[in-house]
């Protein structure tokens, strides 16, 4: 059994829960349990989205300061940030759409899982940062130019400011900033729209998304178009026409 999270299956959503109390601090054992958990749904068929989350109202204050390598050892550090890595890329990479409900502040890496999420709900109590510098080191400069211009980028990453949820709904960074109580019927709505459609489908479309977004146009268009030959042989493409055709809910075998 997990220790620090909390994972549970219903109609193919999976919700995970982050259980390290009190603020959801990441040390490795956490970022183990992330990655082991990620990488599982990827192979579950009672799974075609997931939803994470944190419980009470933190979703993840970052790194556990009092778990940085300390030692000096020789690759000690290396492996720290080879962790780190691996755990927003355990999320990133999961071949089933994966929605952040933030229910707290996200800060350092914990705004490090809501970037690597594929669609962003947040509480009105939330805010996201990158507050390294704060406490004279640095971190996720990547990820903040990912979602940000070149000036809000810079500002949250050189000052550390924490910006509120409201604020990324206002310019469109995020789908909806609501009451504590509303985030996970909401999550729960786009997570069952999810869940509907053909799992092999979604899993191209996820599989295409990442890929492309790092290709130039040109290419990423011929990539994208060749998973849509490979989707229209399958026998779900066949079942979706023939639902389309007998007005009727497909019936899915995700091949």
């Amino acid at each position: 059994m997990p220790d620090f999270l909390k994972i549970t299956v219903e109609d193919y959503v999976a919700t995970v829960q982050m259980n390290r109390p009190p603020v959801n601090a990441q040390h490795t054992p956490f970022r183990e349990e992330i990655i082991a958990a990620f990488d599982g749904f990827s192979d579950r068929d009672d799974v075609r989205v997931a939803i994470l989350t944190g419980f009470g109202s933190m979703f993840s204050a970052g790194a556990d300061m009092k778990a940085r390598p300390q030692s000096g050892e020789p690759g000690e550090y290396w492996a720290f940030n080879r962790y780190v890595r691996e755990m927003f890329n355990a999320i990133h990479e999961c071949a089933k759409p994966v929605i952040a409900a933030v229910n707290g502040p996200a800060l350092g890496a914990g705004f490090g899982l809501v970037a690597a999420c594929d669609i962003i709900l947040a509480s009105d109590n939330a805010v996201f940062g990158m507050p390294e510098i704060d406490i004279g080191l640095m971190g996720g400069a990547t990820m903040l130019q990912e979602f940000f211009g070149k000036s809000r980028a810079r500002r949250m990453f050189f000052t550390g400011w924490r910006v509120p949820a409201e604020e990324l709904y206002r310019t469109g960074v995020i789908e909806c900033a609501v009451p504590l109580e509303q985030l996970m019927p909401e999550a729960m709505k786009i997570a069952a729209d999810i869940a509907s459609k053909s799992p092999l489908a979604m899993r191209y479309a996820k599989q295409s998304m990442n890929v492309t977004m790092h290709m130039p146009p040109r290419d990423a268009y011929r990539f994208e178009q060749g998973m849509t030959v490979a989707l229209s042989k399958s026998e779900d493409a066949r079942e979706a026409r023939e639902a389309f055709f007998e007005k009727r809910k497909p019936v899915w075998k995700g091949r």
